[in-house]
């Protein structure tokens, strides 16, 4: 069993130590720091931790933790990082892994050099919806991935320091894009490689000097497109959806405002209704297991697993890097208002991949574009001939 220390009592490490304590039941939180003397003592009193600590670099270096969880701002990710791989601790990192990419791939340099295990703590990808999901599209229920669009917005983040640019990294993009950017990965697959972005960013709403709102598009080698939306500027909750398109079908995910729970109160709920929750009245949407529902006890599960047996989770560090390249890029095509290059000098995927698609002869002359069935019970046939390209259509009773 591992010996964790729970770096940081915000929003993401009480979901944290809520799924490790939770469910697999033998794990605990040994140790917990917080640069505040109240809320470490508060949160360890909440979670029964029976260490807490305003030290750092002590809590990363305890001689009695093997494990380190950053659940910390980004701008901290770095030297936490550094400091736990030459301390010998596993380390778990909450995302995004880097303000940039230059920071990630530093730390995925650290702890590779270092030789412990790392875990990229992208908790999305491992919601109960979305592991359904995979494994169906894995299985081949939908054909190839041609287009993913993964899409999360709310009002805006709970801590201030999410709103500065020089601590954050950025806006929404680096704090909600790098989940929908890894989600299309997944999909589409993490061996291909991702080659361009193009994306739009602006401030419509808030005071700050990051963007509070994005669109982007990434297009992959072999022709598949991830797209991201996401926003601080959206009303009515914490929206959380993805689609995927494929050669052979499609699938719709809603994560949180369809929770599969609906309830009307004229009264209020006099209580927290769930993340990024704007009203007590009205039309509500309860989570029941919020650390289930968002992905984190499966995330821990897998990667506590893969700690104690030695093997890779499903997220490390390299993922947390080509993420990172991948925002990197989007920021330069904000500027540039172009498609920009998504530089990536460390590469372990595959390459020269097939270009997705599909193509069905209907005869010795012919490929069939569609079939549509009509109106009046008839199949109409669109056709493209071999030879000359045209386009043409028969109908089939």
């Amino acid at each position: 069993m591992p010996q964790i220390a729970m770096l940081g009592t915000g929003l993401i490490g009480r979901f944290y130590t809520e799924a490790l304590q939770g469910h697999r039941s033998r794990d605990r939180v040994s140790l917990v720091y917080s640069r505040s003397p109240d809320r470490v003592r508060e949160f360890a009193d909440t979670y029964s931790i029976t260490r807490h600590t305003t030290d750092l670099s002590a809590a990363i270096s305890d001689p009695d933790i093997d494990t380190v969880i950053i659940g910390l701002p980004n701008h901290m990710h770095r030297e936490c990082v550094l400091q736990a791989a030459a301390a010998g601790k596993a380390i778990l990192c909450t995302k995004p892994l880097g303000r940039n990419a230059t920071e990630a791939v530093e730390m995925l340099r650290a702890v590779e050099e270092a030789g412990v295990f790392h875990a990229y703590l992208e908790d999305l990808v491992y919601t109960p919806k979305t592991l359904k999901a995979l494994k169906s599209v894995r299985a081949g229920a939908v054909g190839d991935v041609l287009w993913v669009r993964s899409r999360e917005t709310h009002p805006g983040p709970h801590s201030d320091w999410f709103w500065n640019k020089e601590l954050s990294g950025g806006g929404a993009i680096v704090d909600m894009g790098c989940h929908c950017i890894e989600i299309a990965r997944n999909f589409i697959g993490k061996d291909i490689r991702p080659v361009e972005v193009t994306c739009w960013a602006d401030t419509q709403v808030h005071p700050i000097e990051a963007e509070d709102h994005a669109v982007g598009m990434v297009r992959y080698e072999n022709g598949a497109i991830g797209q991201f939306e996401v926003s601080w500027a959206f009303r009515g909750g914490m929206d959380l959806r993805d689609e995927v398109a494929g050669t052979e079908g499609t699938i719709w995910l809603n994560h949180w405002l369809r929770t599969g729970m609906e309830m009307f109160s004229a009264e209020g709920e006099r209580g927290y209704v769930a993340e990024k929750a704007e009203t007590e009245t009205g039309w509500l949407f309860p989570v029941g297991d919020e650390p289930a529902a968002l992905g984190y006890v499966d995330m821990f599960t897998d990667v506590l697993n893969s700690l104690e047996a030695g093997t890779a989770p499903m997220e490390d560090f390299y993922d947390g890097y080509v993420v990172n390249s991948i925002v990197d890029a989007a920021y330069r095509s904000v500027d540039s208002k172009r498609w920009e290059t998504i530089d990536l000098p460390i590469w372990r995927g595959r390459t020269e991949v097939d270009r997705i698609g599909v193509q069905r002869d209907f005869d010795a002359d012919h490929v069939l574009i569609k079939e549509e069935k009509m109106p009046d019970g008839t199949a109409r046939l669109i056709l493209r001939h071999k030879q000359t390209g045209q386009i043409s259509q028969q109908q089939r009773s």
